[in-house]
């Protein structure tokens, strides 16, 4: 059997932003109405070499999806000039089981990561909406950047990091990609005036704080939270989720078992569990109701699940498969 070969830049360039959205709510909706199969991630501890692999399959019946996505986390990896963290994603036949395409995980994790945000924004969002703020500028900030641009007629996209000088690093390195949406992008290292203003907020850090004042987010705001995902990570001010119309999220059981700026709002009794039992999934199936007003503050938070990389793995072989991208092994 031939299977088909996908490197990093043949998995960025093989869909565009949009059709990575709309996989992302296929399989958002698929997830919802339960016609998926995700089990727990196993992580394997290697202690001779002081690594982890961790291994997230499934099986998605509505998209016809099988497959598993492995991801290394090696920290001594930096001293070999080799990446700490790296990931591959096997797709596979449903109907015979057979491994029919290897895609870099990497960069499939970026974009769909992206995409997502991009999905809860053209969901949830007003349609005016014109100004951006991007916190963050680590490896998933392009896509997410991209995401919002591709689903809105944004104006402003400011891109804010304490380091003003990696804040200018960023826009520099990603105007000449970011040109067709049309957007003035401005490097920020101070949110005041800023914050105020935003129409969508999008927050991808790692952060163990706040990451911006939730008092301070003006009503009609669309905020998604893609980065924090352990109990101690809080990157969202629970403040915000308190004061917000709606709240969505990719899965209710891996938000709150995991997402510290969900968990600590209902911990500390600010916020009831009632409020944050709504998927993006059902927002895709019309099961849920989104926006009411222009003035309604609204929330997506999500910490990821393989769901997300099996339906959009198996929409990005399709695509390549059919525009002639990639290589071919024969095993």
């Amino acid at each position: 059997m031939e299977i088909l070969v996908l490197n990093g830049s043949e998995v960025r360039g093989a869909m565009s932003m949009r059709e990575w959205i709309e996989a992302d709510k296929s399989a958002a909706a698929m997830y919802s109405k339960k016609q998926c199969d995700i089990p727990l991630r196993t992580n394997i501890d290697v202690k001779d070499a002081e690594g982890q692999a961790l291994f997230m399959p499934g099986v998605v019946e509505g998209e016809n999806a099988l497959g598993i996505k492995i991801v290394s986390v090696y920290p001594n990896n930096a001293a070999r000039n080799l990446p700490s963290l790296s990931a591959t994603v096997l797709v596979m036949e449903k109907e015979t089981g057979a491994v029919k395409g290897i895609l870099d995980g990497t960069e499939l994790t970026k974009m769909r990561t992206g995409a997502l945000a991009g999905a809860a924004t053209d969901l949830l969002a007003r349609k005016d909406a014109k100004t951006f703020l991007l916190i963050g500028t680590g490896g998933q900030a392009e896509s997410q950047l991209e995401a919002v641009l591709a689903v809105r007629d944004i104006q402003t996209a400011y891109v804010f990091n304490r380091k003003q000088e990696k804040a200018e690093a960023f826009v520099e390195g990603v105007k000449e990609h970011m040109a067709p949406y049309g957007a003035e992008l401005i490097a920020v290292s101070d949110l005041d005036g800023v914050i105020e203003n935003a129409d969508v907020i999008t927050a991808v850090t790692t952060a163990k704080e706040p990451v911006f004042e939730g008092s301070k987010v003006k009503a009609g705001c669309h905020i998604n939270g893609m980065g924090a995902y352990t109990p101690e990570m809080i990157e969202l001010d629970p403040e915000i989720v308190v004061r917000a119309d709606k709240v969505f999220l990719d899965t209710v059981d891996g938000v709150m078992n995991e997402a510290g700026d969900m968990m600590q709002p209902v911990k500390d009794g600010r916020v009831g569990k009632e409020k944050l039992q709504h998927e993006l999934g059902e927002l895709v199936l019309e099961a849920a109701t989104g926006r009411e007003s222009d003035e309604e503050i609204t929330v997506f938070k999500s910490t990821g699940s393989a769901v997300f990389d099996i339906v959009t793995a198996e929409a990005l072989y399709q695509t390549a498969k059919s525009k002639g991208i990639g290589s071919t092994i024969a095993l």
